[in-house]
């Protein structure tokens, strides 16, 4: 049988993991899944027939390699600065490997080897990035086949809350890791081109400044810039493109009320606070306002903020309790972003009822024959349940499609590469409709920018 290596069990490996099981018997694979918790890798494997559950720890260079050695093709879900050992070892051993992360410094001077052995590095083949990428590519490259010329090309996704399962005045909860919603933003300018002017937002500015979208049967939502939009300009082939422009998105009303955090410097992740841990939720948010002899932490926040007791910002405070004086944060020499995850984490977790749901939306604007068009392509997927989550269906497939497909010699082109290639999208696209991710494209009138 040919030996699928999957390191790390975690909750976006939960669908990756059943599609390859799923297919076992027909595509005579034997799935080998590695985790530090031997008890979560044996959870994964439901006891089937062609799954070996091992506990596997990547910084043990004897086991790493041995397990790799025995693979036909590793898959690394692992956080995405663990990634590079275990691509050394895959060159060393001549082994395929597919990550959903994005193409690290490291992992791209691999490159030559990887080719130099004809192996296939595929990387970002995940949601975002992943689906994102194949979804635009397919569509920019119809485009250019009828001769149009791109001109705007506008990319956002986001991990929410399903209708059914949104019920707080957030319309948000956890959906993948807290700390990089908390951290959202951070660490430089988001930048973009628009109409031709490159556009700069800092951090401080950057969720007072969102675009609206109307996705059909879902209603309005908003989106925010990522932090670098211009990255994959090249990438695309949109170098003579007037708008490039990538965001997040979240509900109407979200960013308005995350940037209060932002404003009162509770997302910053670049100090201790002492004693944290014997820290009430009230007091954590009285550090961040000034001394007043009479006023109360609730009112001295309204007047920071200039928020009115009956306005549904201060509502949305409100709820996630955190005016406390008995909850403890209870973390020992916590940054302000830390304890904020902590707080949030109480209101925001999915419930075991909970579902959540992805949204993903692509404006594209083109020229052809004198004429400016416009396609608008969008995609919702909803979540199973706890374990079949849309983030894990999202994440997971599209890994665990691409390894079959280079296993079967379908994917061929060898080298360290994210998924813009039609012998890559096309068929992975194809295959994912069967799953519910499934992307409706409508022509539109061009709108651009007035």
């Amino acid at each position: 049988m040919r030996n699928v290596l999957i390191i790390g069990a975690g909750r976006s490996a939960s669908s990756l993991i059943k599609y390859l099981l799923e297919k076992s018997e027909s595509e005579n694979l034997h799935v080998t899944i590695g985790d530090l918790s031997l008890e979560l890798a044996q959870r994964k494997t439901n006891n089937h027939k062609n799954a070996t559950a091992i506990a596997l720890d990547i910084h043990n260079e004897t086991q790493r390699a041995e397990e790799i050695q025995k693979a036909d093709i590793v898959i690394s879900m692992l956080p995405a600065h663990m990634h590079i050992e275990v691509a050394k070892d895959c060159i060393k051993f001549k082994k395929h490997m597919v990550t959903a992360s994005y193409i690290s410094d490291a992992m791209q001077e691999l490159d030559a080897a990887a080719k130099e052995n004809n192996l296939v590095f595929m990387n970002e083949i995940g949601l975002d990035p992943g689906i994102d990428h194949m979804s635009a590519m397919k569509i920019i490259d119809e485009i250019r086949e009828k001769g149009g010329q791109l001109i705007l090309f506008e990319s956002f996704c986001g991990g929410l809350v399903a209708p059914e399962s949104d019920n707080n005045l957030w319309n948000y909860k956890f959906t993948w890791a807290p700390r990089n919603v908390v951290l959202a933003g951070q660490g430089g300018a988001a930048k973009f081109i628009q109409e031709g002017t490159y556009k700069y937002i800092p951090y401080h500015k950057l969720f007072r400044r969102t675009e609206f979208l109307e996705v059909e049967g879902y209603g309005r939502f908003e989106g925010y810039a990522n932090r670098d939009s211009l990255k994959y300009r090249s990438v695309y082939g949109l170098d003579k493109a007037l708008t490039v422009y990538r965001g997040t998105i979240r509900r109407v009303g979200y960013s308005k009320a995350w940037d209060m955090f932002v404003q009162l410097g509770m997302t910053d992740d670049t100090y201790a606070i002492d004693d944290s841990e014997n820290m009430s939720y009230r007091e954590y948010v009285n550090l961040f306002l000034p001394y007043h002899a009479t006023d109360s932490v609730e009112i001295k926040l309204r007047h920071q903020l200039k928020i009115d007791q009956d306005d549904v910002m201060w509502d949305k405070l409100v709820e996630l309790d955190l005016f406390n004086a008995t909850k403890k944060v209870g973390l020992k020499n916590a940054t302000p972003a830390q304890i904020l995850e902590k707080i949030l984490t109480d209101s925001w977790t999915l419930q075991p009822h909970d579902k959540d749901m992805i949204v993903m939306y692509h404006k594209f604007g083109y020229e052809l024959n004198g004429e400016r068009k416009q396609i608008d392509s969008t995609m919702v997927c909803i979540g199973d349940d706890q374990t079949y989550t849309a983030m894990a269906k999202t994440v997971g497939l599209p890994v665990a499609m691409a390894t079959l497909q280079i296993l079967n010699g379908n994917i061929k082109t060898p080298g360290v590469q994210l998924p813009i290639k039609q012998e890559v999208y096309n068929p992975i696209l194809n295959e994912l409709e069967e799953f519910g991710v499934v992307f409706h494209e409508k022509e539109v009138a061009y709108k651009g920018y007035n």
